[in-house]
């Protein structure tokens, strides 16, 4: 059953209103029990601020699940509430007592084989994807579950500033929900809807002065495993529905790679710097993309989360009508050389950065042995 325009539109609404009325509720009473997160040396805001913006998101994704059953063909709600549920209550345990990565890390691995052990999320074939085509369903569980692991932890990685996780995340549910709209998968659609609904309303208070709030690790989880079910559900498209996109089907995982270049590409470098360190993956440091343009650019938060969110868009609408058009070989060039562009720009940002460290450390050390001296 295809819902109508205004069916759409009341959705839509619905969720933003829901989650704008729930945001002031979640200040309040966070700010009276005072669990605020407070500043430390890498954050990026000065006072304590409410946290557990996820609350929101989880509160309206639930009620959502009643109104969108009609079109749960595939019974698919049933496999999404046990991970739901299972990372809203690691995340709020997180953002109210911090654990260890280890937890964590088991976690989101079970709530993603409760999804992935669906029939409809099980990824029979890559159509030729660096000459793959099908692959057993063992090989289709474990590639499944890393995968969503790997969104949730990469959507996680990026929630450093005000503005960034909605805004890149409402470009990446506005890119998936034409796709499932598409492939008439009308509950992923609906899903894609309600998360920009909220995600557009947690916004208004993320950038606020006055009523700020960010949604911890109780939204970001949430909604990094919402878009690791998008992706999964999008790989495993039956032959039928993939004949209604226009993309060439060993495409695919480069339609996925340019809707999560922001998240992913940062979890890469910032892995790759912290290993070549010797430090610990997750340990925590102001390396990630978002720093380095607040730090070197010297861009306010919404600026950078702007300029992120166009970059991202634009990366899509690129990758879109490459995929239409040429095969994997051009879209594997195309990525790589996307890729160390990135890392150029990025590399050169950082050396500047150190730079103009190891300036000032000399200037302050000159400027104090002169004082001495006189």
């Amino acid at each position: 059953m295809k819902p109508s325009i205004f069916e759409m539109i009341i959705v839509l609404i619905s969720s933003f209103l829901v989650s704008y009325l729930l945001y002031p509720k979640i200040i309040s009473v966070v700010s009276f029990k005072k669990l605020m997160d407070k500043p430390n040396d890498r954050s990026s805001h000065s006072t304590a601020t409410p946290s557990l913006g996820g609350i929101a998101f989880f509160i309206v994704l639930i009620l959502s699940f009643y109104f969108l059953e009609p079109f749960d063909t595939y019974n698919t709600i049933s496999s999404l509430i046990p991970g739901l549920t299972i990372l809203f209550i690691i995340g709020l345990k997180d953002d109210l007592v911090v654990i260890s990565p280890v937890t964590k890390l088991g976690a989101e691995i079970l709530a993603a084989t409760f999804l992935v052990l669906h029939p409809s999320f099980e990824i029979e074939n890559l159509h030729g994807f660096f000459g793959l085509y099908e692959i057993n369903k063992t090989v289709s569980i474990v590639l499944s579950v890393f995968i969503i692991v790997v969104i949730i932890n990469s959507f996680n990685l990026i929630d450093g500033i005000d503005g960034l996780a909605a805004t890149v995340g409402t470009v990446v549910f506005t890119s998936f929900g034409i796709i499932f709209y598409t492939t008439e998968l009308f509950l992923l659609f609906g899903i894609c809807l309600i998360m920009i609904g909220s995600l557009t309303a947690f916004l208004r208070f993320n950038v606020s002065h006055s009523k700020k709030i960010f949604m911890g690790d109780t939204g970001s989880l949430i909604i990094g495993f919402i878009m690791g079910v998008l992706v999964i559900r999008f790989l495993a498209l039956a032959d039928e529905k993939i004949l209604l996109l226009p993309f060439k089907p060993d495409n695919y995982p480069y339609i996925i790679l340019s809707i999560l270049i922001v998240p992913l590409f940062d979890t890469a470098r910032v892995f790759t710097i912290r290993i070549m360190n010797k430090r610990g993956p997750f340990s925590p440091d102001r390396n990630h993309i978002h720093h380095l343009l607040i730090d070197f650019l010297h861009l306010s938060h919404i600026k950078a989360s702007m300029f992120l969110g166009v970059f991202n868009l634009l990366f899509i609408l690129s990758f879109f009508y490459l995929s239409i058009y040429f095969n994997q070989i051009v879209l594997f060039i195309s990525s790589l050389f996307a890729i160390i562009l990135l890392v150029y720009f990025f590399f050169f940002i950082n050396k500047n950065i150190n730079a103009t460290k190891v300036k000032s450390k000399i200037k302050s050390r000159l400027n104090n042995k002169l004082s001495n001296f006189f």
